[in-house]
């Protein structure tokens, strides 16, 4: 996964105006906007958080050793189909703090400070890992994670977000990642969802759709109808009937990133029609 902005080129012009110009040509990127992120799906949202531990991880061990993001706000970063990306790294540091005593090791945020142990060879254990994980919890974490999230992974996302917040708990950038994202595919607690057997009955409909009969929900893969993402018909099924609108839904053969279905949900089934790519399921009413 790339995790740098990409350049494809640079040039050097040097004329009597301007000295010394540099001009580089790079990938394009959609600047961040934190409030348009947070009305983006859940699962969005945590494909930018997974690819940001992805760089945390990787600044924790690359070949100039542990990186630090000294200027670490979402200014600092674009969005490049659908991943994060950081653009600068003009306040990038590879020093670690030298120390004496733990005192030495005091870092200072907004909300709350933190001291690390000094290590036996008199270097602050793991300064700049633990300064790039608390800014990313501040940043981003703290506002992308919980905020509408399936209801069944909460605890775990408010788990891992909490011990984030707590710099001299919250391990390193490995283990956050192994946290979120235990296997490539996602294919744990984040796209498996235990829910219960619900009641109501539904008909199966298969080759038909309901090109109508559409309302609003949030958050939607589409602006005018409810399209959300569903891990199986179980899934499928409760969110409907947590909606008094909902009378049917369809299943389309669309998934998301992580492989997730997206499904229609509709007011009414009077009208349908032949389509070979969706299964549509109405509510039994007796």
């Amino acid at each position: 996964v790339v995790i740098f902005f990409q350049l494809y080129g640079y040039c050097y012009q040097d004329s009597n105006d301007i000295p010394d110009t540099l001009t580089t040509i790079t990938e394009l990127g959609s600047p961040l906007e934190m409030i348009q992120l947070l009305q983006t799906s859940w699962e969005d949202r945590f494909r930018i958080c997974l690819s940001l531990v992805r760089l945390l991880h990787y600044l924790a061990h690359s070949p100039l050793g542990s990186v630090t993001l000294l200027d670490f706000r979402p200014r600092q970063f674009v969005i490049v189909d659908g991943e994060l990306k950081v653009t600068d790294l003009d306040d990038a540091s590879i020093e670690e703090n030298s120390c004496t005593s733990n005192s030495d090791c005091f870092m200072e945020f907004p909300a709350r400070n933190f001291t690390l142990p000094c290590s036996v060879e008199g270097r602050c254990q793991s300064m700049n890992e633990k300064r790039n994980l608390y800014n990313a919890y501040r940043f981003f974490f703290t506002y992308l994670l919980p905020h509408s999230a399936p209801p069944s992974l909460r605890p775990l996302l408010d788990k891992i977000v909490n011990a984030t917040g707590n710099c001299t708990k919250c391990g390193n950038a490995k283990h956050f990642l192994s946290s979120l994202c235990p296997s490539p595919s996602v294919n744990t607690e984040f796209t498996q969802k235990c829910v219960k057997s619900a009641n109501t009955k539904y008909r199966r409909v298969p080759e038909a759709f309901i090109p109508d009969e559409n309302y609003r929900c949030w958050p939607s893969y589409h602006h005018k109808g409810c399209l959300l993402s569903v891990f199986d018909i179980n899934e499928a099924i409760e969110i409907c009937d947590s909606y008094s609108q909902c009378k049917a839904f369809v299943v389309t053969n669309q998934t998301t990133w992580t492989g997730r279905q997206l499904v229609f949900f509709k007011m009414a089934s009077n009208h349908l029609v032949p389509d070979p790519d969706k299964i549509t399921y109405v509510k039994v009413t007796d």
